[in-house]
């Protein structure tokens, strides 16, 4: 019987894939993963100061993905510091073919984060998150293709 990959599964096997299929963009070193539940940064280069998150998404390509806990996301935007780097890795399958892309997003402006609030009867009831909305519409870099 085959086992669905949760979502925290995922998104850690997809940083994964990003320190070993991309290097840094500012510098070209490796890229290397922040520790679990560290503030709004998934990857950082061995190298410079870069940092950046990660989102993965079992699908192709789309415009709407959902972020993370919009508490610190807001403290950090209300100070006046822009939204984080992104790298969006997105996975799917064409018949029996498997395909992925990575993309990075250098900035995402604050109209493109939509918050919103968990329902009283969810896991993490109340809890408020954000996604990102018109991604597709965002200037990025094709990181990797396959």
């Amino acid at each position: 019987m085959r086992r669905t990959t949760t979502n925290k599964e995922s998104g850690n096997s997809g940083e994964q894939e990003i320190v070993k299929l991309v290097p840094c963009p500012n510098c070209g070193k490796e890229l290397m993963m922040l520790p679990p539940n560290y503030p709004l940064y998934d990857v950082q280069c061995s190298g410079c100061s870069f940092r950046a998150q990660v989102k993965t998404n079992r699908s192709k390509p789309k415009s709407v993905v959902f972020g993370a806990g919009w508490q610190i996301m807001n403290k950090v935007l209300k100070s006046g510091y822009m939204t984080p780097p992104l790298f969006l890795n997105f996975k799917w399958a064409e018949g029996e073919v498997p395909r992925q892309e990575i993309r990075f997003y250098p900035f995402v402006p604050k109209k493109n984060l939509s918050h919103y609030r968990l329902s009283k009867t969810a896991r993490r009831a109340n809890y408020e998150m954000f996604t990102y909305t018109h991604i597709d519409t965002l200037p990025y870099f094709l990181a990797y293709k396959k």
